[in-house]
């Protein structure tokens, strides 16, 4: 009881289960350099009810990717671990640390939720109130956790493309790394815990990653470098077999430099611009497990605050902000007799927002949703509803259901259907752009699929699964010009404001296959077609693409270990050619980047390892005028005790 109720508890907090894992595990090994060795974290999810499920049992897509496999791409880079995910893609502003927006089968960047640690920490204060993945690094994270396809009715608002749910380190003994490479970048990490299976677990981590980067601006030559270093803390206490405490919190700070668009031509160019961001998020709360019953209450908070500096203005900043919310939750499962389940929780948030511009406004948002399934005879069921009450836009309900069959010898069939909104954002609503009569955004997506084995190859050499999508977006907002308008809205906002003028769709197929090929050898194949479509009744840009979604996006992986402590690993990664503007006037080329690595382990507890990034020196562009990465060498060190 005492295992399951760590592996519950964890799961749900999207925290891996430290005292839960055998420390002398193959999998957990340096020497182990592969990422396919199956661990017990790579078949939980809690993506797709709020509370623990088997991934290969869900009848929604869902990826998971853990430890094993981040540390094997040995990058910091989380673009790059990403990349393992069907349907998703980013785009990002210059080098690491720059903005970066993650795209889920073709949704809006912003309309991703992503939750770390079990906080939502989306900036309240950023002009759709998304989330920049620049300023989370693969050194921080334990495990993903990736839901494809919209489900409000579990994760509330901005739930519209999907979810992202990372948990960061969480370690008993010593873990430490340390790499240097190509453009004098330098990254460590260091954790480390305690842990008792009758007491429980204390445990902390930080990293730091520091480059000199090079030119945000594609037309530029003066670097632009990034510094970032992260604490994170974990702790449980347990009272007994069915009662626990827990508390986490990480706090991340980071310099980035930044090119702007200085006169006289108001091109991006190099400029002396830099920004400081701060981001603090924490929780606390409850587990109470007796098997047939699990709750899990919670109080947590994510501020980030953000300042810009221009050395030629001056040392005050030219600009601030602040984002901030408050969450209180409580979320269970309730078994009440044989294969049935109910999935249920409430919470209430409080978002706050400030600028230098703005004297600030704030909101509340509260929800509730039950969702019942059923599990019996290789059925796998699940129908919910949430309800909504927000403090703008009055009450709403949306609903969900997915369900999966196991069809005998490894096949499951699946399918899902859901719901999402996404509230506008404060700075939507009350900056010098806002516009009060805004509405929501929302969605409904299905999907349809069919697997075969298991994504950690346990059990089987061969894991592969195909799924057909479609999501269609109403209402959605945008940001639109003033200029020769004469209408109220536009009286005191000359250069523009937004508002709901969206209808969207996206549809496609993706496809994902891993294979032992044979002694030592594992190959991997991602693939996704995604068609989006501009469908506003009376806008110019009807039956355009969506901006920076490419049609097709694939990789290639392959793994090869030779001798017992030697990997060898291949990534290709395909994406072809799409528009950065709504009018599909700008193109940005298709492009192809390969990495090749090497892990070696000296001991049982100590690795080398290296790798050459984008090997052919690929010059491509995922936002129109900011350059990225070229070819890049790095090399590193791992130790565990």
């Amino acid at each position: 009881m005492r295992k399951y109720l760590i592996l519950g508890a964890s799961a749900l907090s999207l925290a891996v289960p430290a005292a839960a894992q055998d420390a002398g595990s193959p999998c957990e090994d340096v020497a182990s350099a592969s990422g396919f060795c199956p661990t017990p974290e790579d078949t939980i999810t809690v993506t797709a009810t709020g509370t623990r499920t088997s991934v290969d049992a869900t009848g929604q897509a869902v990826t998971v990717l853990g430890r094993n496999e981040i540390v094997s791409l040995q990058t910091p880079d989380l673009t790059r671990v990403l990349e393992r995910v069907p349907g998703l893609t980013v785009t990002r502003n210059g080098g690491v640390g720059g903005f970066t927006g993650v795209r889920l089968r073709g949704s809006e960047a912003e309309q991703v939720l992503v939750i770390v640690d079990g906080v939502r920490v989306a900036d309240p204060a950023s002009p759709a109130g998304g989330y920049d993945f620049g300023n989370l690094l693969a050194s921080d994270i334990d495990k993903l956790d990736v839901l494809r396809g919209s489900n409000s009715t579990i994760w509330g608002s901005d739930a519209v493309g999907g979810v992202i749910l990372a948990s960061t380190l969480q370690r008993t003994g010593l873990d430490a790394s340390a790499q240097y490479g190509s453009d004098d970048t330098f990254s460590g990490r260091l954790a480390g815990g305690l842990s008792d299976a009758d007491t429980g677990y204390i445990g902390a981590s930080a990293t730091y990653f520091g480059t000199d980067g090079f030119s945000a601006a594609a037309a530029g030559t003066e670097p632009d470098g990034f510094e970032q270093w992260a604490l994170n803390g974990h702790a449980r206490y347990y009272f007994s077999d069915q009662f626990e405490l827990f508390a986490r919190a990480r706090y991340a700070e980071g310099e980035l430099d930044i090119d702007g668009t200085p006169p006289p031509l108001y091109a991006l160019a190099d400029t002396p611009e830099y920004q400081d961001t701060r981001h603090l998020a924490a929780s606390a709360g409850a587990v109470y497990d007796t098997g047939p019953l699990f709750l899990q209450g919670a109080y947590s908070f994510a501020d980030t605050a953000r300042d810009n500096y221009d050395p030629a203005s001056g040392d005050a900043p030219t600009f601030t902000s602040d984002g901030r919310s408050d969450r209180v939750e409580v979320r269970g499962e309730w078994r009440p007799f044989g294969p049935l389940l109910v999935n249920f929780g409430a919470e209430n948030e409080w978002t706050s927002y400030r600028t230098a511009y703005d004297a600030g406004e704030e909101t509340r948002i509260f929800g509730a949703y039950a969702q019942g399934g059923i599990e019996w005879r290789g059925i796998n069921a699940h129908l919910g509803a949430r309800f909504t009450d927000h403090a703008d836009f009055g009450s709403a309900v949306s609903f969900g259901g997915d369900a999966s069959y196991g069809l005998g010898d490894g096949w499951r069939v699946r399918a899902s259907v859901g719901e999402g909104f996404k509230a506008p954002s404060l700075f939507q609503l009350y900056s010098d752009y806002g516009n009060l009569a805004l509405q929501p955004e929302e969605s409904t997506s299905v999907d349809v699929g069919l697997a075969y084995g298991t994504r950690a190859l346990e059990g089987t050499d061969t894991y592969a699964a195909l799924t057909l999508f479609r999501r269609d977006t109403d209402d959605q907002i945008a940001f639109v010009s003033c200029f020769g308008r004469t209408d109220a809205i536009c009286e005191d906002r000359p250069f523009g404001t937004y508002e709901n003028v969206g209808r969207t769709r996206a549809q496609g197929i993706e496809f994902e296959s891993w294979v032992r090929a044979g002694s030592g050898v594992t190959l991997g194949a991602l693939y996704a077609f995604t068609d989006t479509e501009n469908r506003s009744p009376g806008s110019a840009e009807a039956g355009n693409r969506l901006a920076r979604r490419p049609r097709f996006a694939a990789t290639f992986t392959g793994e090869w270990t030779p001798l017992a402590r030697l990997t060898l690993g291949a990534d290709l990664r395909i994406v072809t050619a799409s528009f950065d503007d709504a009018a599909n006037t700008v193109r940005l080329d298709g492009y192809e980047t390969l990495a090749l690595r090497a892990a070696l382990g000296l001991t049982e507890r100590v690795q080398v390892f290296g790798r050459v990034e984008n090997v052919w020196d690929e010059d491509y562009q995922t936002a129109a005028g900011y350059a990225t990465q070229g070819r890049a060498v790095h090399v590193g060190a791992r130790l565990a005790l």
